[in-house]
Formats: structure tokens, C-alpha cells, sequence
């Protein structure tokens, strides 16, 4: 909506369709990883919360171990293993959701816009950028 209150009032400017150039850019759809690794974190893996679920079950195992027959070690490695699965299927359908209503919902459109005008009108085509949020406004002079 912001993108053609902006090409409106550049028309309105005088500047004609000519002199206006969008280009829209392509997002990365990026697919969540079960684990990062060291050379190509994105800060978004299943394996976090796993890890939170399976010490946590896995220390309430080995408390609770000495009450129940198996003892305390087995009950710990119980615990750890249904924590990690527990935690695992959590985070993957908070992460799927999340990932879905973002598709449904749609991104921002990130564009770039290129503007051929004269050079009197350059600051009153600047103002009406920086009036709509625009990121970032460059000038290159000839």
C-alpha cells in the first residue's frame, strides 16, 4: 500500500512512468534445519528445546529413580530419551505453524526503486521517499 501512495505522489511530482523503475526482490525461503551447524547458523533448529526436555526429564528420571524399581540410572536414561522426543515433536509443530502463517500471511514486499529525475526536483523526490519509510535513499550524480 506505502509503495503506491509513494509512486503516486512521485507522479504527481511530474515524474513519468518513464523515469520510475520497481523491482521487486526475491526472498530466500530458508527450510529449518534440525540442527545448526558451524558454518551455517540461521539461530532456528529443532535440536534446543530437545536438549531443554531431555536434561530436565532426565533429571526428574534420576530423582525420582530411587522411589521407582528400575533405579535411578535407568529412569534418568528414560527420562532423556522421552524428554529429547518430547521436546523434538514441540518444537517442530510450534515451528511448522510458525511457518505456515507466515506463508499464509505473506512477507513484506521488499523493492527497489529506481528514479531518473532532474536535478531540481531530486529534493523534493527525496522528501517524498523519506515521508513514506523508505529505508535508505541514494543519489548517484553525473
Amino acid at each position: 500500500m506505502e509503495m503506491e501512495l509513494t509512486l503516486r505522489e512521485l507522479e504527481e511530482l511530474g515524474l513519468t512512468k518513464d523515469q520510475i523503475l520497481v523491482i521487486p526482490l526475491d526472498k530466500i525461503k530458508s527450510q529449518t534445519k534440525v540442527m545448526d551447524s558451524m558454518h551455517r547458523s540461521d539461530g532456528r533448529s529443532l535440536i534446543d528445546l530437545a536438549a531443554i526436555f531431555g536434561i530436565i526429564f532426565m533429571l526428574l528420571g534420576v530423582i525420582y529413580g530411587y522411589i521407582f524399581y528400575l533405579g535411578p540410572i535407568l529412569w534418568g536414561l528414560f527420562g532423556l530419551v522421552f524428554g529429547s522426543i518430547l521436546g523434538f515433536l514441540v518444537d517442530y509443530y510450534f515451528t511448522k505453524k510458525n511457518e505456515q502463517s507466515i506463508s499464509k500471511r505473506g512477507s513484506d514486499a521488499d523493492l527497489v526503486i529506481m528514479i531518473q529525475c532532474p536535478k531540481e526536483k531530486q529534493e523534493k523526490v527525496e522528501d517524498v521517499l523519506w515521508n513514506n519509510m523508505v529505508l535508505g535513499v541514494g543519489v548517484l550524480d553525473r
